[in-house]
C-alpha cells in the first residue's frame, strides 16, 4: 500500500508507531490488566497487522476482512506476549501469531474443504519453497521439494493443488474487439459436447423399445463387427431373417430418434 490507505475506516497514513521501551511498559501495563494500555498497544501495532496481510493480498479476500482478522491475531499476541518470559521484540512474536489468524480464516472458509492433513502438507511444502527460493534465488521442482520435506513427489503436487484457489469456468483470460475469451472456451470438451450427451439419452432410450433378438443382433453387427452370416450361424437363423431384424430394428430406432 502506497501512501495514504483506507481501510476498515482508519487512515494508514495516520496510524501511530511506538517506540521500544513504549512498547515494553505499555505491555506490563497490559498484564496488570490496563485497558487504556491494551487499546494504545493496538492502535500502535496496526502498521503490523497491515504489513503481513500484504501478503495475502493475492488470495482474492475483501481487504477489510483480513485487516479486521489480523487485528484478532494482534490482540492474542498483546494478550499472550510477556515481557518478562520472552527475549525477542512483540514484533518477532506477533507476525507468526497474526499470520496465523489470517492463514486459519482462509483455510475455514475456503470454497473447496480440504482435509486437516493436506492443509499441513501443504503449509509445510509452502515454507519449504520460500526457504528455498530465498537461499537459491529461484523456486524449487517438486522433486526438490520432496526430498527436502521426505514425502512423495505425488504428495507435493496435491497438496499444492489442494490450497490453490479454484476458478470460474466463466472467468475471461483474454478480451478484444468485444469478444471475450472465458476458461471454459479453453478447457471445454468439444467431443462430449451436451448435444452428444443427449443423443447417447436418446438412443438408449431407443434402443431400449427392441427386443432382445434385435438387440443381439445389433451388438453383433455393430459392437463386434461381425458379417450377417456370422450372426446367422451363432443365432441359429438364416442370413435372410437376419438382414430383415437388422433393418427392422434401425428403422425403428430413427423412428423413435
Amino acid at each position: 500500500m502506497q501512501g495514504k490507505v483506507e481501510i476498515s475506516g482508519i487512515s494508514t497514513a495516520g496510524l501511530k508507531t511506538l517506540k521500544s521501551d513504549e512498547m515494553t511498559e505499555l505491555l506490563r501495563r497490559v498484564k496488570q490488566g490496563d485497558e487504556q494500555a491494551r487499546q494504545a498497544m493496538i492502535e500502535g501495532n496496526l502498521r503490523l497487522v497491515l504489513s503481513v496481510i500484504q501478503r495475502f493480498a493475492s488470495r482474492g479476500e475483501n481487504m477489510d476482512d483480513l485487516f479486521q482478522i489480523g487485528c484478532i491475531g494482534l490482540m492474542k499476541a498483546i494478550d499472550n506476549f510477556d515481557v518478562d518470559q520472552f527475549d525477542v521484540k512483540f514484533s518477532t512474536y506477533g507476525v507468526p501469531m497474526i499470520a496465523g489468524e489470517v492463514r486459519r480464516f482462509l483455510r475455514d472458509s475456503a470454497p473447496v474443504r480440504v482435509s486437516r492433513s493436506m492443509r499441513d502438507t501443504a503449509y509445510k511444502v509452502l515454507k519449504a519453497r520460500e526457504a528455498f527460493t530465498r537461499d537459491n534465488l529461484r523456486e524449487p521442482t517438486a522433486d526438490e521439494i520432496a526430498r527436502m520435506l521426505g514425502i512423495e513427489r505425488e504428495d507435493v503436487v496435491f497438496a499444492l493443488d489442494a490450497i490453490a484457489d479454484p476458478v470460474s469456468l466463466y472467468a475471461p483470460v483474454y478480451s478484444e474487439g468485444g469478444e471475450t475469451v472465458c476458461v471454459m472456451d479453453q478447457v471445454k470438451d468439444n467431443k462430449n459436447t451436451d448435444e452428444h450427451w443427449l443423443e447417447r439419452i436418446a438412443l438408449r432410450d431407443a434402443i431400449s423399445h427392441l427386443t432382445e433378438r434385435e438387440k443381439r443382433i445389433l451388438q453383433k453387427r455393430y459392437f463386434q463387427g461381425k458379417t450377417q452370416m456370422e450372426v446367422s450361424a451363432e443365432i441359429g437363423i438364416s442370413q435372410a431373417q437376419v438382414s430383415r431384424l437388422e433393418k427392422h430394428a434401425i428403422r425403428r430406432i430413427r423412428e423413435q430418434l
